[in-house]
């Protein structure tokens, strides 16, 4: 099989799909690789590692997208690469599709099968390839938000763990999931005082255990929704439907009782957020205010520390991309139950029940059109 590595377009988007280990394996079992020119640049990865293991570099994105029979990516793509979408491409990388109805439109209209990073399961049945930008989002949405909270930056001008004397901050954090234990890590590092709401009580109860009741664990619902953000100095929205679009459990009403130079991080913004004042932005142009609220909602947030997060995640996509090679799309969904559920759309046809019900779609699963 030939894969195709183009660079990514994104605004700062700056992870790579495949790192050079991941290419020498792939040149090793028999593949050819095509890598954009500095496609890996951003992350460490320059073009003479991937020469050096087999892989080609290739001057333009079109070549890649042209020749490959399997494109690998890291985020969905932007308008500027629908032209290179058509019938029987394979495409893996994060799709996100429930906003995005115009990038639904062209992979239907294109043929394109669209499998997506964020909706593959494993055998025990969880997101093997959701989980790692996850961790690093977590982690990374406290480090923003403190950033935020300086005084030339909007915010409170508060320093999240206080001195001797002075009380730490408050830190909301709304999803007891990856995204929220990764933070929740984090702000207790820093020595602020954390809240996590969710509701699952046996996983509130697992939080207070990794935590040894060092975390105020509180049942998520509207009246502890509401508290929770008007204490807070920063509120982390960090709730996850797979494939769907992020309730709204934020309203703007909640957002206006919140304290000036408060600081909001909505991780959910690729699935549309979380908090209803959230719009999404770009790592050049992070944040905005609303009734004097710091909003940082970026989508694609690790590509902030793009070494560390491409290794995070090509360890986890890797094996599914080997497989994939191997197999070939059509056997891999076939035998593979967890790459069949990441497969967004086929053939003309939406296969996600999610996506489809956040668009108002009809929708056929992968196994009646694929059989």
């Amino acid at each position: 099989m030939i894969i195709g590595v183009p660079k990514e377009l994104k605004d700062h988007e700056s992870r790579v799909g495949i790192t050079p280990a991941g290419a020498r394996a792939l040149v090793e079992a028999g593949h050819k690789v095509l890598v954009e020119h500095d496609a890996g640049a951003l992350s460490s990865f320059p073009d003479d590692e991937y020469q050096a293991v087999g892989a080609e570099i290739v001057g333009e994105a079109y070549h890649v997208w042209a020749n490959a029979n399997m494109v690998v990516k890291v985020k969905e793509p932007v308008p500027a690469e629908y032209y290179h979408f058509r019938p029987g491409l394979v495409l893996f990388t994060y799709l996100h599709l429930a906003p995005l109805r115009e990038l639904t439109d062209a992979l239907l209209s294109k043929g394109v099968t669209g499998i997506a990073y964020e909706t593959v399961r494993d055998k025990a049945g969880t997101l093997p390839l959701l989980t790692p930008m996850s961790e690093v989002a977590g982690r990374l949405s406290v480090q923003v938000g403190a950033h935020c909270l300086e005084k030339e930056h909007g915010g409170r001008g508060l320093l999240l763990g206080g001195v001797p004397g002075v009380p730490p901050g408050n830190i909301a954090i709304i999803g007891g999931g990856i995204v929220g234990t990764n933070a929740a890590k984090i702000a207790l590092g820093m020595g602020a005082k954390v809240t996590i709401l969710d509701l699952n009580l046996n996983r509130l109860r697992e939080l207070d255990d990794i935590f040894n009741g060092r975390v105020f664990t509180v049942a998520s619902n509207t009246y502890n929704i509401e508290r929770a953000a008007r204490e807070a100095d920063l509120l982390i929205g960090g709730v996850l439907i797979p494939g769907a679009a992020a309730p709204k459990l934020v309203t703007r009403s909640m957002v206006e009782k919140m304290k000036k130079g408060a600081v909001i991080v909505d991780v959910a913004i690729d699935q549309g957020g979380c908090i209803e004042t959230a719009h999404p932005t770009t790592h050049s142009d992070p944040v905005f205010e609303v009734n004097g609220v710091v909003h940082y909602c970026v989508t694609n947030m690790p590509a902030a520390v793009p070494n560390t997060s491409t290794l995070a995640l090509t360890n986890a996509t890797f094996p599914y991309v080997m497989k994939l090679a191997k197999l070939g799309a059509s056997v891999a969904i076939r035998e593979d139950v967890g790459i069949a559920e990441g497969v967004n759309t086929f053939n003309g046809f939406l296969t996600y029940r999610a996506v489809a019900q956040a668009q108002d779609r009809d929708y056929k699963p992968i196994s009646h059109v694929h059989p």
